[in-house]
């Protein structure tokens, strides 16, 4: 690890800041209606503001087997406002029971120690009803409103999923297109290993004699430079626009030619942030916003295939790969580091709400007025989830996932749900 960051220089906001969070997350577009990335940290993010260090206190000790323990639960500087169970719409007409269940799959993962008694009472409710599992959050939990800094409440919510795409272990005509792991000449920095005050900040680069510079491109990578890829392709896909797409949710399985099955994660990404190609096709007049979709695209590159890499190449951002052990019927693992559950997961800005608190969504349909009021879990991250009120909704595994992700912009609000005794 390189410890001397005087080297830096000018090049520091050159190379891309990779955000706050727990775990690795690809970089997310910020065009009209691409999907998100599913899987794992917010990354590529020039001139975001480190995560807030939490207090440093004795933990007490463990008095129950198997339920976490830790630090306190902070809540100092999040824009929450305390709310009333009847200010939720809906609260009384959604079924909670899934939610209580994917709360009790993150309580492994949650080490603070508000959380023991919800996590120990939770786990004694197996087979409960609706009602049961709905007055479990009113008895241990506080809701708290989500506020944006200028004082609004409503922000924007859209989806993300699981793709499956048609792949071979080894290269041929029909499948020519690598998914790489990441190459052994990536650097990457956390600079808050030598700055308390850059926690969660990383750099990435590569050497070049004594010089630390970025590392190379998209289009770099896919031409004079992809020598440096040698030996490391873990598979090859069918088709480049559906691994694009791949490298934009993070994570997915592959139908392999065999057959059988494999999944892949995010392993790594260039460090570059993520450039729209919707909107680049839109600044060229090629599509107008509204045909900007996943499908959209897909269609214009079908019609298109000579100006596939001019297309790929605008974004500069390029993620790598890690096979992920099994293939159950199990989620993809967020960043938390549980599997997601589909319409229950959500992806989050942790500076505004705590990783692993139930959430409530008060938003829309896909593309319609009809309501959507559901008790989720905060379980993931993203790149362009950034601000308090602004969400990523998980749909799940496959094409119809991909059609409800792809299709998700909705307005939305958000109330947090915090353990009761924890004050701010």
């Amino acid at each position: 690890m390189i410890r001397h960051l005087a080297l830096w220089g000018s090049l520091a906001f050159g190379l891309m800041l990779a955000g706050c969070g727990g775990g690795p997350r690809p970089p997310a577009p910020s065009g009209p209606a691409e999907p998100r990335p599913s899987t794992s940290v917010c990354q590529g993010c020039p001139g975001c503001v480190p995560c807030p260090t939490p207090p440093v206190v004795t933990p007490p000790p463990v008095t129950t087997p198997g339920v976490p323990s830790g630090p306190p639960l902070s809540l100092k500087g999040r824009p929450l406002q305390p709310a009333r169970w009847s200010q939720l719409p809906g609260w009384g007409e959604d079924d909670p029971v899934p939610a209580l269940s994917a709360f009790l799959a993150s309580c492994p993962a949650l080490k603070e120690a508000a959380w023991r008694k919800p996590c120990a009472e939770g786990r004694m409710l197996a087979g409960a009803d609706a009602a049961t599992a709905r007055r479990f959050f009113e008895t241990n939990f506080q809701p708290y409103q989500v506020v944006n800094g200028d004082g609004s409440r409503e922000g924007l919510v859209t989806g993300y999923y699981e793709p499956i795409i048609r792949a071979s272990r080894s290269r041929s005509r029909a499948f020519n297109y690598p998914l790489y792991a990441p190459p052994d000449d990536l650097l990457t920095i956390d600079l808050g290993e030598q700055y308390p005050e850059l926690k969660g900040m990383r750099l990435r680069g590569r050497l070049e004699g004594k010089r630390v510079v970025p590392y190379y491109s998209r289009a770099e990578l896919m031409g004079p430079r992809q020598g440096v890829l040698n030996g490391k392709a873990l598979f090859y896909a069918a088709d480049p626009i559906e691994l694009f797409f791949l490298q934009v949710q993070g994570s997915g399985r592959l139908q392999l030619e065999d057959g059988g099955q494999a999944r892949v994660g995010y392993g790594d990404h260039n460090g570059y942030p993520y450039q729209s190609i919707g909107k680049y096709l839109i600044d060229r007049g090629e599509l107008k916003a509204e045909q900007a979709s996943m499908d959209g695209i897909k269609g214009w590159a079908r019609a298109n295939p000579g100006r596939v890499d001019e297309l790929l190449n605008a974004n500069p951002a390029y993620v790598f790969f890690r096979e992920l052990p099994g293939n159950g019927t199990a989620g993809p693992p967020g960043t938390l580091g549980v599997p997601l559950t589909p319409g229950r997961s959500l992806a989050v800005d942790t500076k505004a709400i705590p990783l692993g608190a139930p959430v409530f969504l008060a938003t829309t349909h896909p593309n319609a007025p009809k309501p959507l009021n559901r008790l989720m879990l905060a379980q993931d991250t993203g790149g362009a989830i950034k601000g308090a009120v602004r969400a990523d909704f998980y749909w799940g595994t496959g094409p119809e996932a991909g059609l409800q992700a792809g299709r998700m912009k909705q307005k939305g609000q958000m109330w947090v749900l915090i353990p009761m005794g924890v004050t701010q």
